[in-house]
């Protein structure tokens, strides 16, 4: 019996010491589970501290990527954190199996009910640490949401501006393929045949002395035909000058060589194009100068304008050819483009418009003198008449005179003898004393002529 007591004794101690122990160990516990705690205020300081830029996306970039990299350090540190609630976790299952032991051996319940609150709060303790860990990470989470949508704004807007300016690119695109494509077909029937060809430059030139001022029909003539020895001629224009004059203009649209060193892949086939499109046109214009339509027509000046619609082409043929024009013009062929040939055209609008306003100022002349001379006619009528009125008012108290000196008399003396003659009564005549007004002044009369130079000379 004394030695059962002994045993149960010595079992106590050794177990009261084991118990000891363990919470030494769950002392340190506490106190690393504090330090970290005081890690984790630490860490909360130094979040609250991160720049909170918001402007431009380029700064929410920067502060991005630093809260990333703050927000790795604060995973790393909530790692040993984690490792530490591990090793609470391994202790607490330590001391629960050492504590099961024992409950096994001596506590039974008891002491399993001991270990059930004891794992209660360990499990309150991780779950707090959890809670007060998302609670330190939930600024930089709601910073990287802030960031995630500027960038997603950000990005939104560069999107749209893209997409608009995509379309506008695609717009011009289009309006260039079209162009293209007209150009395309332009040029095609330009080269493939010869009739649309001069078609084409006589209606460039018809548009372009429209432009100027000049009218068809009027002030230009379209394809006259003249019969010489060698046949018929007929030029492209006859342009009327004042002074019934004419101008002799013949379109030539060449543009072969031109569109093959446009097309040209080297600089070697576009000089030989543009040589051989000088070459055609000199050839032209020795044609045009063979056909002396300066003979024909009496009319014109002894030259004939060979008219090129297109600066380019002439320039680019005199960019091969310098002499070309010289050489024409000393053959009586003169070479204009649009930007010779419109000041010249202008030139001649003009001087038909002087000449209307020259004709209509003799008109107006004619019409002056011919209103002179009727006003003065008016005039010499009216003091005919003046004289007439006036004859005929002195004839008229010459009658009344006689009228009373002799017949009223007469009559007055039934009253004195006292003849019935009725209720009728001799009224007086009397005389008229106003005479017609004679004219002031007199028109000269016109000098033969006098009219007409005037109006001539404005």
């Amino acid at each position: 019996m004394v030695a059962l007591v002994v045993g149960v004794v010595v079992g106590w101690l050794i177990g009261a010491r084991g118990t000891s122990e363990a919470r030494a160990e769950s002392a340190r516990r506490e106190a690393d589970f504090k330090a970290a705690i005081t890690d984790l205020a630490m860490a909360e300081e130094r979040v609250a501290q991160l720049p909170r830029l918001r402007e431009e996306a380029a700064m929410l970039r920067n502060e991005r990527d630093a809260a990333r990299i703050e927000l790795a350090e604060l995973k790393a540190k909530a790692g040993s954190f984690e490792e530490r609630l591990a090793e609470f976790v391994n202790a607490r299952e330590v001391m629960a199996g050492q504590f099961r032991e024992l409950a096994s051996t001596m506590l039974g319940e008891t002491q399993r009910a001991f270990l059930e609150r004891a794992e209660a709060r360990f499990h309150q303790a991780g779950e707090k640490n959890e809670e007060r860990l998302r609670t330190l990470l939930q600024p930089i989470d709601t910073t990287l949401k802030r960031y995630e949508e500027g960038l997603q704004r950000v990005e939104k807007d560069r999107s749209d501006s893209y997409g608009q300016l995509r379309e506008a690119i695609s717009a011009v695109h289009a309006s260039l393929g079209e162009t293209r494509a007209e150009t395309s077909k332009l040029v095609n029937a330009l080269r493939a045949a010869p009739k649309t060809r001069g078609r084409w430059g006589e209606q460039q030139f018809r548009n372009l002395i429209e432009i100027a001022g000049l009218s068809g029909h009027v002030d230009f003539a379209a394809e006259v035909s003249v019969t010489t020895e060698d046949g018929m001629l007929r030029p492209d224009f006859i342009i009327r000058l004042p002074g019934d004059q004419q101008l002799i203009v013949d379109v030539k649209c060449v543009l072969d060589g031109y569109l093959q060193a446009a097309e040209a892949t080297s600089a070697e086939e576009r000089a030989a194009a543009l040589k051989a499109h000088a070459k055609a046109m000199s050839t032209h214009a020795d044609a045009l100068s063979r056909k002396a339509y300066w003979a024909q027509f009496e009319k014109a000046p002894d030259f004939v304008i060979m008219y090129i619609p297109g600066d380019n082409f002439l320039s680019s043929a005199l960019e091969v050819d310098m002499e070309l024009w010289e050489r024409a013009a000393r053959n009586r062929v003169i070479i204009a483009g649009p930007s010779a040939f419109l000041p010249l055209a202008r030139t001649v609008a003009s001087m038909w418009r002087q000449q209307k306003l020259t004709e209509d100022a003799r008109e107006v002349g004619k019409l002056g003198k011919e209103l002179y001379e009727r006003l003065a006619t008016a005039a010499s009528h009216l003091k005919r008449v003046g004289g007439g009125l006036n004859s005929a008012v002195e004839n008229y108290n010459k009658f009344v005179a006689s009228f009373e000196g002799r017949v009223m008399v007469s009559a007055r003396r039934f009253q004195a003898l006292n003849v019935d003659v009725g209720n009728s009564a001799l009224d007086t005549i009397d005389s008229v004393d106003v005479i017609a007004r004679a004219p002031t002044a007199e028109l000269p009369a016109p000098e033969g002529g006098e009219v007409e130079e005037a109006a001539a000379a404005e």
